[in-house]
């Protein structure tokens, strides 16, 4: 497979010197042949070579995994106090909206445009029982608090949780040792069976599908992301998205530099302080997507090269010639 591949040349016919449609006639230089198949060829085995050679001396760009084991090693009081708000459904999951569940006014909105509830609840988690409740009644022995957790009714529940998550909040370093007594039902109960369990490291697989290695991680990237251990982790390496996160990498490695303009919206008022903002930026990315693909038959926007010439720069050896 042959392609022809253009070089300037002299044109035997001298164009009159106003006229600015050089691009549009017809190509009267020489020619030559080009294997654009052996070009490909040679790209992908050199290209190949290069990336198996750097991964095997240099290594993953990416830091290991975080686990559900190592954040309850670290942060036992964090995982705790999240725990309990996936239990009384307060967590940033609980009331995340469509497509995890069906949380009222959760949506990010832009007038009538509400994107997020298109497709409806798509994923349902119910956090109380797929992040706590169901892995705990996978254990060899469960604990006896899950037997009165479900017989209480919904307001007990929630009387629990949130005197428990109050105490908590007021416990030093959020140590639930030094929480202060109170009626907290089953919740302190339950709290530790699944703190035991993710120390020892048997929720992930409770989580995933039963499996240390489950394809599907979303459940327990949802609990991670609810805690602050996790955030926590993404703002010290500067992956947040007020950090220009969405073009880093882990480490002092280069990201996604192509970006740059979507990372750049969230950096600058007013979207780095709207509700809406990621409704908002993708609705600004869309319409320069559209501006850039119909460029050539915007009226205006299509003249800019000919009224700002600089592919004559580039190309002056030729319009030199011509």
């Amino acid at each position: 497979m042959t392609a022809v591949s253009e070089r300037p040349a002299p044109s035997p016919e001298r164009p009159n010197r106003g006229t600015r449609d050089l691009d549009r006639r017809p190509w009267r230089g020489a020619v030559r042949e080009y294997d654009l198949v052996k070009e490909l060829v040679y790209a992908l085995v050199v290209v190949g070579l290069l990336t198996v050679g750097l991964a095997a001396v240099v290594g993953s760009p990416d830091d290991a995994p975080v686990t559900l084991q190592q954040w309850a090693t670290t942060a036992p009081s964090d995982f705790v106090a999240t725990a309990t708000a996936e239990l009384g459904g307060t967590s940033t999951t609980a009331q995340y909206g469509p497509p995890y569940n069906s949380t009222q006014g959760a949506s990010q909105t832009l007038g009538p445009i509400d994107l997020q509830s298109l497709s409806g609840v798509r994923l349902p988690v119910d956090t109380a029982q797929d992040f706590v409740l169901g892995p705990l009644g996978t254990l060899p022995q469960p604990p006896a608090g899950l037997a009165a957790w479900n017989a209480a009714s919904d307001k007990q529940r929630t009387d629990w949780t949130a005197a428990y998550s109050d105490a908590l909040s007021k416990a030093p370093d959020g140590d639930p040792a030094k929480a202060a007594p109170g009626d907290y039902g089953p919740v302190p109960g339950l709290d530790s069976a699944l703190l035991a369990m993710a120390q020892k490291g048997t929720l992930e697989g409770a989580l995933d599908g039963g499996t240390l290695a489950g394809l599907d991680r979303t459940k327990t990237v949802l609990f991670l992301g609810d805690g602050t251990y996790f955030p926590g982790l993404a703002d010290s390496q500067h992956l947040t998205g007020d950090q220009w996160g969405m073009m880093n990498e882990t480490g002092n490695y280069p990201g996604q530099s192509w970006l740059w303009l979507f990372s750049f919206w969230y950096q600058i008022p007013p979207f780095n302080g709207l509700a809406n903002a990621d409704l908002v930026i993708v609705g600004i990315m869309v319409l320069l997507t559209l501006a850039l693909m119909f460029l050539p038959f915007i009226p205006g926007l299509r003249s800019i090269p000919r009224l700002i010439p600089i592919h004559r720069l580039v190309w002056r050896d030729y319009y030199r010639r011509r």
